[in-house]
């Protein structure tokens, strides 16, 4: 997204639903269990944003017990979603997944088993920022994002850098650097943030492109120092890193959601029902400094929203992959 402060604006624009009868949300919505997929291990920021509003969700309108978060890890998150596809569309099985998934894995996998209308959006979970994270392979007189890319030209041999997987926001990001520098920065795809996080600790590569809030640990531990951050406004969790927008590079900006779904013909009232609820776990004080904690901001939506958003990161990735030139196969 271009403007953080448009995102968060349009978000915030509608409340929790309060013209839609109860009743009927009642008669038709209560589930006594519902089933959460997520497709990244256990331990991962998502995760977090799963588990912390699953725990939040019992003795609701929507479900009458804490749902079970079920990890699905594999293919980017695309198993979990071709999973949902094929699920009881009646609320007991929704899936959190990154925007990324349907924004942009469509314009990359020619044989891609989903698409945004097999889904119906509930509300957004939290939006996450990624980050250039620098390890011991970078000299430390290497400070910003200029003194990076110079020393990536001196050293093209060694100016590699990881990210959670081929065709994440990070990958591309990182080929957005290297195009927008005429830099060749080699991409190490990972499956997640973390392996990659600790090559670059470990001095097998040089940095990592990656959901900034994953080197939070490690940048507080001295371990790594992160360069720039992705959004159009420094992340509170690390306000004396500049975003890369600030260092002269407006096309490098995603703010990137994960957000909770359901199969598409869910019905409306279900779907109501299940993003009053959401929305109301991520209002709650402990949620919110949870997930800030790990480097995500609490951010619900009505499901419009959420698909607006959805349909405009879609429009917006579509040039940028083919400007990248990166095609996959399922």
């Amino acid at each position: 997204m271009t403007n953080r402060r448009q995102f968060v604006t349009a978000l915030g624009g509608t409340a929790a639903l309060a013209s839609m009868h109860p009743l009927a949300a009642l008669a038709q919505a209560v589930q006594q269990q519902v089933k959460i997929y997520y497709g990244f291990p256990a331990g991962s920021a998502g995760d977090s944003v799963a588990r912390r509003v699953a725990d939040k969700l019992g003795n609701t309108p929507f479900t009458g017990t804490n749902p079970v978060v079920e990890n699905k890890p594999g293919a980017g998150g695309r198993i979990a979603l071709d999973t949902l596809k094929t699920s009881p569309a009646d609320g007991s099985v929704l899936c959190l997944a990154q925007a990324s998934a349907l924004s942009i894995y469509p314009h990359i996998y020619t044989k891609l088993s989903y698409a945004i209308p097999d889904f119906a959006t509930i509300s957004i979970g939290a939006v996450m920022t990624h980050g250039l994270a620098v390890g011991p392979m970078v000299p430390a007189s290497v400070k910003t994002l200029k003194d990076y890319i110079a020393w990536a030209k001196a050293n093209p041999g060694q100016a590699s850098y990881g990210s959670p997987g081929a065709g994440s926001t990070p990958h591309f990001l990182g080929a957005l650097l290297g195009l927008s520098t005429g830099t060749d920065l080699r991409h190490v795809p990972y499956r997640g943030s973390l392996p990659g996080i600790n090559d670059v600790v470990g001095g097998q590569i040089a940095s990592c492109l990656t959901p900034a809030g994953d080197c939070l640990p490690f940048a507080k531990a001295g371990k790594l120092r992160v360069l720039a951050t992705s959004g159009s406004q420094r992340p509170a969790y690390l306000p004396d890193v500049p975003t890369f927008t600030e260092q002269g590079f407006p096309e490098i900006v995603a703010d990137e959601w994960f957000g909770f779904f359901a199969p598409a013909r869910t019905p409306a009232a279900t779907i109501a029902v299940a993003s009053t609820a959401i929305q109301a776990a991520l209002k709650d004080k402990a949620v919110a400094d949870g997930l800030l904690s790990v480097g995500l901001i609490a951010h619900g939506s009505s499901p419009e929203e959420m698909k607006k958003s959805l349909q405009a990161e879609y429009e917006r990735w579509g040039p940028l992959v083919k400007k990248i030139g990166f095609t996959a196969e399922s």
